[in-house]
């Protein structure tokens, strides 16, 4: 392999919890509970739960239920920043967040660099790969602008080319995608290795002939070392 494509959130990133997600927003707005407030501590972790169960933190728990409202909008939810927007805002509201705790706020809160941890060895990896001079483009499935996160800690060095669905127009599994990224780096599929958690849409890079290394979609913590294997991968 003479160069990688990395997906972004559950690869090389992962999204901070559903409760703080919601603590930091609700820090923001003023409604932290005081210490002891236990009624007010069981609302927000239902909330909690019930976010979760309808998915509405982009990049965490895969939603159990779909309102009627948002299922056609789902499977095309990556494909413009507005339908992505829509989709996790309905989702939001489907839970019935509590008073003061805004739809917008919560999918605005995502969005920050601060939200976002990399995991343990995303940075080593992608150093080492820079040391060889291996390019590496990003494709991810996504309605808006990652780049802020990779500047805020300082991955952007390590990065040739962002493909992101929103600004390209499609989506994984579709190969367009894949190819453009390739193309960005100048290189055929077949010497090119796509990194990702998603078998069906990051896999599809297996279409073109791109080998595929696949990573669990877990938190930081427990994820000290998916990706240094695919240091072996690169002749």
């Amino acid at each position: 392999m003479k160069g990688v494509m990395f997906d972004f959130s559950g690869t090389l990133f992962r999204v901070e919890s559903t409760a703080e997600w919601v603590a930091a927003v609700a820090t923001a707005a003023g409604l932290t509970p005081a210490e002891g407030e236990t009624g007010a501590e069981a609302e927000l972790a239902e909330l909690v739960r019930r976010l979760e169960h309808f998915g509405a933190l982009p990049g965490g728990v895969a939603p159990s239920e779909l309102p009627a409202e948002v299922v056609d909008l789902w499977e095309v939810r990556d494909l413009t920043s507005a339908q992505h927007r829509a989709a996790y805002t309905a989702l939001t509201r489907a839970a019935a967040p509590l008073a003061g705790l805004d739809a917008d706020a919560l999918y605005d809160r995502h969005m920050s660099p601060a939200a976002w941890r990399p995991y343990p060895d995303a940075e080593s990896t992608l150093r080492e790969l820079r040391r060889r001079g291996v390019p590496v483009a990003v494709v991810s499935n996504i309605g808006w602008d990652l780049r802020p996160v990779f500047r805020s800690h300082g991955f952007d060095q390590f990065v040739d080319a962002y493909l992101l669905s929103y600004e390209f127009g499609a989506q994984k599994p579709d190969p367009t995608i894949f190819q453009a990224a390739c193309d960005h780096l100048g290189l055929a599929p077949v010497d090119v290795l796509m990194v990702g958690d998603h078998l069906a849409a990051d896999g599809g890079a297996t279409a073109l002939g791109c080998a595929f290394h696949q990573v669990a979609h877990l938190p930081v913590a427990a994820r000290p070392a998916a990706l240094t294997p695919i240091l072996d991968l690169l002749g």
